[in-house]
C-alpha cells in the first residue's frame, strides 16, 4: 500500500511537468508567432523619428481616404458578383450550370497583381485593343477618342474585384445549399416569386455568411500592395512601402502599419456584430435534394451570361494573355533565372507550409491533451498574423530580427572584435518567418478541424495499449487525418508562392522569388518577360480552387 502510494505521489510531479511542457511549448509558439504584432505597435509608440504630425498633416488623410474608397468598391462588386453568381448556380438550372458551380472559383487562382498587368497591357494606348480601334475608326492619335484609363482608383477597385468575389461566392453558396428547402417552399405558397424569395428569404439567412466573406475581401485589399503600386493608387498599403523605403523612416511606417491594424480590427469587429444576433439551426430536409427553378429562353442565357463574364474576364482572358505570351518568348524565358527562382518560391514555400503544419499540430493537440481556456486562448492568439496585411507584417517581423541582430553584432564587438553582421533579418529566414506568421491560421484551422473529428476513445484506447501522448499523434491520429493536413499544407504553399508585399520587403539581395519577378518586369512594362513565371503562379493556385470545389460541392446534391 505504501509502494502504492509512492507510485501515486511520483506521477503527479511528473504530470506537471508534462503539463507545463506542453503549456510552455504552446504559448511559447503563440508568442513567437504574435511577436511582429507586438513589435509594429512597440515601435508605433517608440519610433526614433516622429513623424506623426508631419503624416497626419499631408499624406495620411490620403491614404485613409483611398484605402476606404478602394475597400468600398472592391466590397460592393464583390459582393453583387459572388452572391448573384451563388444564387444561380445553387437555385437555378440554366446551360452550364454545372460548369460554373466550380469555375466561378477559378478567378481565385489569379493574383490580382497579375491581372492588373494583363490588363493595363490590353488596355493601354499601346495595347491591341486601342489600336485596333485605331485602324477600325481611322483614328491617329488619343485626341481622336476618349478611352477609359485603367490605372486610376476605378481600375484598382475593378481588377480587385475580379479575383476577390470568390470569397463571397464560396461562403453564400455554401450558406445557400445549407437552407431549408421548406423555408422556400412556404415562400412560393404565400406568393412569392423567385427573386422575391431570394431577396426575402435566402439573402437574410445568407447575411452572416455574406459578412465573413466581405470581411475577407475587405483585408485581402487592404493587404494588396502589386495592384495599388502599379496604378499609383496612394493606399495604405502602399504609403507603408513609401514611408519606409522611399523616405527611410521605419517609425512612420510602423505608425501607418499599426492604423491598417486597427482598420483590420474593426472589419473583424464589425463582421462578428453582423452576426451577432444571427442563430441557424438545421432542419429535417437539411440533407435533402434542392429541385431549384428552371429558366428557360432569354433568363436561361441571361444567367449563363451572367455566370460566364466574371469566368471570362477573371482567368480565362489572363491566362490566354499570359499562355500566348509565354508560348511565343519560351526560348528566352526558360533560363537558368528563372528555374532559380521557380526554385527559391518552391524552396520558401514548401518550407512554410511544413512548418505551419508542425506548429498548428502542437497547437491543436496541445488543446486536445488539456482542455484548458488557456491553451485555446494561446491557439487564438497564435492566429492574429493572418490578419495582418503583408506590408505590416513585413514590419513586424524586420524589428525583432533587426534587434536580434545589432544585440549579437554589438556582443561579439566587444568580446571577440568580431563583426557578426545580419544573421536574421534580410536572410531567407526573414522570409519563412513572415510567412508561418500570416498563414498559420490557414493550417491551424484545417488541423484542427480534422483533430477534433477523431473520437476521444481513440485516445484511450491508445493510452491503453501503452502509447505515450505523442506515440498516439504519430501512430494513430496522423493516418486520420492526413487529408486534412495535405489540404493545410497546399492552400499555405499556394498562398506563400503568391504573397508579393512580404517577400519583396524580406527578400535578400539578389534573391527574387516568381511573385517579385513578375512583380519587378512587369512594373517595368516588360509583361512578356514575367509571362512564363506569371503563367506558373495561376497554374499552381488552381489546386486549392479545386479542393474548395470539391468540398463545397459535396455538402448537398442538387439536380
Amino acid at each position: 500500500m505504501m509502494e502504492q502510494n509512492t507510485a501515486v505521489t511520483a506521477s503527479i510531479p511528473r504530470r506537471k511537468n508534462y503539463l507545463l511542457g506542453w503549456y510552455s511549448c504552446t504559448w511559447s509558439t503563440a508568442l513567437m508567432v504574435a511577436l511582429p504584432v507586438l513589435s509594429v505597435f512597440y515601435l508605433a509608440f517608440f519610433p526614433k523619428e516622429n513623424i506623426w504630425a508631419h503624416l497626419a498633416d499631408t499624406v495620411l488623410p490620403v491614404y485613409i481616404i483611398t484605402t476606404l474608397e478602394l475597400m468600398i468598391g472592391v466590397g460592393v462588386l464583390a459582393v453583387a458578383t459572388g452572391v448573384c453568381g451563388a444564387w444561380l448556380v445553387t437555385m437555378c438550372r440554366f446551360p452550364g450550370r454545372r460548369i460554373f458551380e466550380w469555375a466561378l472559383l477559378l478567378p481565385f487562382a489569379v493574383p490580382a497583381y497579375v491581372i492588373a498587368y494583363v490588363y493595363t497591357d490590353l488596355l493601354e494606348y499601346s495595347g491591341p485593343l486601342q489600336i485596333a480601334l485605331r485602324e477600325l475608326f481611322g483614328w491617329q492619335s488619343a485626341r481622336d477618342y476618349w478611352f477609359p484609363d485603367i490605372r486610376t482608383l476605378g481600375g484598382a477597385i475593378l481588377m480587385l474585384a475580379m479575383v476577390l468575389y470568390p470569397y463571397v461566392y464560396l461562403l453564400a453558396r455554401a450558406s445557400f445549399l445549407e437552407q431549408s428547402t421548406t423555408i422556400h417552399d412556404a415562400s412560393r405558397t404565400l406568393g412569392c416569386t423567385p427573386f422575391q424569395s431570394f431577396y426575402r428569404v435566402s439573402l437574410p439567412i445568407a447575411r452572416p455568411a455574406i459578412a465573413v466573406g466581405l470581411s475577407l475581401v475587405s483585408m485581402e485589399t487592404i493587404n494588396d500592395f502589386g495592384t495599388v503600386d502599379y496604378f499609383a493608387v496612394k493606399s495604405m498599403s502602399a504609403g507603408i512601402y513609401d514611408t519606409w523605403l522611399n523616405m527611410g523612416n521605419l517609425g512612420g511606417a510602423a505608425q501607418i502599419a499599426s492604423m491598417m491594424m486597427i482598420f483590420v480590427v474593426m472589419l473583424i469587429w464589425l463582421e462578428r456584430l453582423a452576426r451577432a444576433k444571427q442563430r441557424q439551426f438545421h432542419s429535417s430536409d437539411r440533407y435533402k435534394t434542392l429541385t431549384g427553378y428552371q429558366l428557360s429562353g432569354f433568363k436561361a442565357w441571361g444567367a449563363t451570361l451572367l455566370c460566364a463574364i466574371p469566368v471570362i474576364t477573371g482567368f480565362l482572358i489572363p491566362v490566354w494573355v499570359l499562355a500566348d505570351y509565354a508560348l511565343d518568348n519560351i526560348d528566352q524565358l526558360w533560363t537558368e533565372d528563372f528555374i532559380s527562382y521557380a526554385s527559391n518560391s518552391f524552396i520558401l514555400s514548401s518550407s512554410a507550409a511544413i512548418i505551419t503544419i508542425l506548429i498548428a499540430l502542437l497547437l491543436a493537440y496541445s488543446k486536445r491533451l488539456h482542455d484548458r481556456s488557456s491553451l485555446k486562448f494561446a491557439a487564438q492568439f497564435s492566429s492574429l498574423g493572418y490578419a495582418m496585411p503583408g506590408a505590416v507584417l513585413a514590419i513586424g517581423v524586420i524589428i525583432p530580427l533587426a534587434a536580434f541582430d545589432n544585440a549579437v553584432d554589438s556582443l561579439m564587438e566587444q568580446m571577440f572584435g568580431i563583426s557578426t553582421g545580419l544573421l536574421l533579418s534580410g536572410t531567407v529566414f526573414a522570409v519563412v518567418f513572415a510567412y508561418v506568421v500570416r498563414f498559420l491560421a490557414v493550417s491551424a484551422g484545417s488541423v484542427d478541424s480534422s483533430l477534433s473529428k477523431v473520437t476521444q476513445s481513440m485516445d484511450m484506447a491508445a493510452r491503453s495499449l501503452g502509447y505515450t501522448p505523442l506515440q498516439t499523434l504519430i501512430k494513430v491520429h496522423l493516418p486520420l487525418i492526413k487529408g486534412g493536413i495535405m489540404t493545410a499544407a497546399l492552400v499555405v504553399f499556394v498562398d506563400c508562392m503568391k504573397e508579393l508585399p512580404a517577400t519583396l520587403i524580406l527578400r535578400p539581395f539578389n534573391y527574387d522569388t516568381l511573385a517579385t519577378y513578375v512583380y519587378q518586369f512587369a512594373s517595368d512594362e516588360m509583361l512578356e518577360a514575367s509571362s512564363l513565371a506569371a503563367l506558373l503562379i495561376v497554374l499552381v493556385g488552381i489546386i486549392p480552387v479545386i479542393l474548395l470545389s470539391r468540398t463545397i460541392s459535396s455538402t448537398r446534391s442538387s439536380n
